[in-house]
């Protein structure tokens, strides 16, 4: 895939992607959160299985493009997708889906971002001496353990994952593959939570998305981001850089 995030963009048109976005995200926070929930699953899962069974191929692409939209508009309901998508297709496909889905629309917040702001910050970064020029070097040194540990550490927020490298200016091929593998294990943990779903709401319960915080569950994920980290860890320690 070539490099589109170097396209120069005249005058304040640049900018236009990102604000659509940032606008998009804000209007919904207000008019979406009460309606991307557990509880439109729960009021809607008999149909939503209906129609799953006589339109399979239907819902499928509908769910990946409803996902790539709240991804790419930051909206709420990430996690209650990531559900759903286990609830309506099984963990394997589930994952799958909410896998392709979460870093297409990645992919197109970066784009934005990169195309207007991040394009301006990445150049003065460049231009710049002193303690930002280090910390620039510093992140193209590590910049493949930097974008693996933005999506495995899971107390940094999705969109803030999504927008930081398009700010400094990373390769938009290592973030797309980067997420892409990255996203991985919380997807299957989202996905596995959505399985066993129906049971819950069966019980009148609500899913319990704590369940990736329980120790056999996030200590892999932060065992893959201590791996992630190490290449930093021992370039630090050799002093090859000032990380």
């Amino acid at each position: 895939m070539s490099d589109m995030t170097d396209t120069k963009q005249p005058g304040a048109a640049r900018h236009l992607p990102l604000i659509v976005i940032l606008l998009v995200a804000a209007v919904g926070y207000f008019t979406l959160r009460d309606h991307l929930t557990f509880e439109t699953l729960r009021a809607n899962r008999e149909a939503l299985l209906a129609f799953r069974d006589g339109h399979f191929l239907l819902l499928s692409l509908g769910f990946v493009a409803t996902y790539i939209v709240i991804v790419a508009f930051s909206l709420p309901g990430a996690a209650v997708a990531s559900v759903t998508g286990g609830f309506l297709f099984g963990l394997w496909t589930g994952t799958v889906f909410n896998v392709a889905a979460a870093t297409v629309g990645a992919a197109a917040i970066f784009l934005a971002a990169r195309w207007g702001l991040g394009q301006a910050l990445s150049a003065k970064m460049d231009a710049s001496d002193g303690k930002l020029s280090r910390i620039r070097e510093g992140l193209r040194e590590n910049e493949i353990s930097v974008l693996f540990l933005l999506r495995l550490v899971p107390v940094v927020p999705f969109f803030v994952a999504n927008l930081v490298p398009a700010l400094v200016g990373v390769k938009f091929s290592n973030y797309l593959w980067t997420t892409l593998v990255g996203i991985i294990p919380g997807a299957m943990v989202y996905t596995s939570i959505g399985v066993g779903v129906g049971e819950v709401f069966d019980r009148g319960g609500t899913p319990d998305l704590s369940l990736l915080w329980e120790p056999q569950v996030i200590g892999p994920i932060l065992g893959l981001a201590a791996l992630a980290a190490l290449p930093i860890i021992v370039k630090a320690i050799r002093g090859r850089k000032d990380i």
